[in-house]
């Protein structure tokens, strides 16, 4: 080989071995010789691919963003594949909303009912077997009073009423779905009779057996309304069950024509009262009147229930009328009288009241107003009879038991 071809040659294996040379460099580059600043940016990636979420999966009720959630028994967290280590509940205006981990840290619900039209805020944090974290927060609307209704209902929880004592359920909006909102309410006794509901219009529904409640029976008025669409976009928000007692059957009758009215319980006559009804121009509603209020003493104002004199005064204006009981919305009272001298036993001359001999103050227990009274609870029947009037509407007071019974399941939406 001659020095000429010899010098290309080691010229072409310099070129090479430097391509080698440099390719290795590039690979040692890559390796970590080098660039310091890659291989930090690198490790971090690499730290954070291999490291695995937490697996607790949290869940919030109601969906966030919703505008028109129950404020019963809608909000709540739950968690799978972890248990929940701190959950914060609060309203728009910063108020916190109390509540508690279950004893297994799987669930949390507030303590109470949520208020209506308010926005919440709920935040959650869960961890899984391994101890890693997880974050979920939701944000909600509870349903607003004009997308919203409510029943409200008598008797009260755990009250002793008469026998005569209907549930009457009155709405604070028109409901248009009876049937959806009847589904939702249901009325057991203990005594095992049998209980129909009849609506009276669109806001008023009573609920009673054929018979009066057997005395000594328990009754519980359940409410599952939550969330029962009553007329359109308007939901039933309360979820609750009342029992009250039926005390001794106590009946009492008022014969006008004889102006005597006959007590009686579990149909036995316990005593007998002279008393006055209304007068022929005035004649007292006839039929079974259940009582509704009790008043120690009240005003009774003629103007108030349409009596009234050429100038538009009351005809009467009495301010302190002694043991006063309501049987009728109308203003029909069972009361004590003071100022009545002569007339009791004798003759009626009421507005429409039945009057009973009392004293003014009603601090006298001696009197027949004050006796009756005393004696007599909310829902016990007096039935007026011989007055030449008509029978008092079904739905003028708690007075469903002037319908039969087939009437009355006529208007049932079940």
């Amino acid at each position: 080989m001659t020095d000429g071809k010899r010098r290309k040659g080691l010229m072409a294996a310099s070129a090479l071995l430097g391509g080698v040379l440099v390719l290795s460099a590039c690979s040692s580059s890559d390796a970590g010789t080098s660039g310091g600043g890659d291989k930090t940016s690198q490790a971090e990636v690499d730290e954070a691919a291999a490291k695995k979420t937490s697996e607790a999966q949290i869940k919030i009720t109601p969906k966030g963003g919703s505008d028109n959630a129950s404020i019963n028994n809608a909000a709540g967290v739950t968690v799978s594949k972890g248990t929940l280590t701190e959950v914060k509940m609060t309203a728009s205006d910063g108020t916190e909303v109390k509540g508690e981990i279950s004893a297994d840290k799987t669930s949390w619900k507030p303590s109470g009912q949520l208020e209506r039209a308010t926005k919440y805020q709920i935040t959650a944090t869960a961890q899984d077997s391994e101890g890693r974290a997880a974050h979920e927060n939701a944000s909600f609307t509870t349903v607003s009073p004009q997308n919203s209704f409510i029943g409200t209902f008598t008797p009260d929880d755990g009250e002793t009423v008469g026998v005569g004592m209907p549930v009457s359920i009155s709405f604070d909006k028109q409901i248009t779905d009876k049937a959806a909102v009847q589904k939702g309410i249901t009325v057991n006794s203990s005594s095992g009779q049998e209980v129909a509901c009849h609506w009276f219009s669109t806001q008023r529904m009573d609920c009673r057996p054929e018979k009066y409640w057997q005395e000594g029976s328990t009754v519980t008025l359940k409410l599952a309304l939550d969330g029962v669409e009553g007329a359109d976009g308007v939901y039933g928000v309360q979820q609750k069950s009342v029992t009250f007692k039926i005390g001794r059957n106590q009946v009492s009758y008022v014969d006008a024509k004889t102006k005597q009215m006959k007590v009686t319980q579990d149909g036995k006559t316990v005593k007998t009262i002279p008393i006055s009804a209304g007068s022929p121009d005035n004649k007292t509603y006839e039929g079974q009147m259940v009582i509704s209020e009790k008043f120690k003493e009240t005003r009774m104002d003629g103007s108030t229930v349409g009596f009234t004199d050429d100038d538009g005064k009351g005809e009467y204006d009495i301010k302190d009328v002694p043991h006063a009981m309501r049987l009728s919305t109308s203003g029909t009272f069972i009361h004590g009288n003071y100022w009545g001298k002569g007339i009791f036993g004798s003759v009626n001359t009421s507005h429409g009241c039945v009057g009973l001999q009392d004293a003014k103050g009603a601090n006298d227990p001696n009197t027949p107003g004050a006796w009756f009274y005393n004696n007599s609870i909310i829902g016990d029947v007096v039935v007026v009879q011989n007055t030449g009037d008509k029978t008092i509407a079904p739905d003028n007071g708690l007075n469903g038991w002037n319908m039969d019974w087939a009437q009355w399941k006529a208007g049932s939406a079940a």
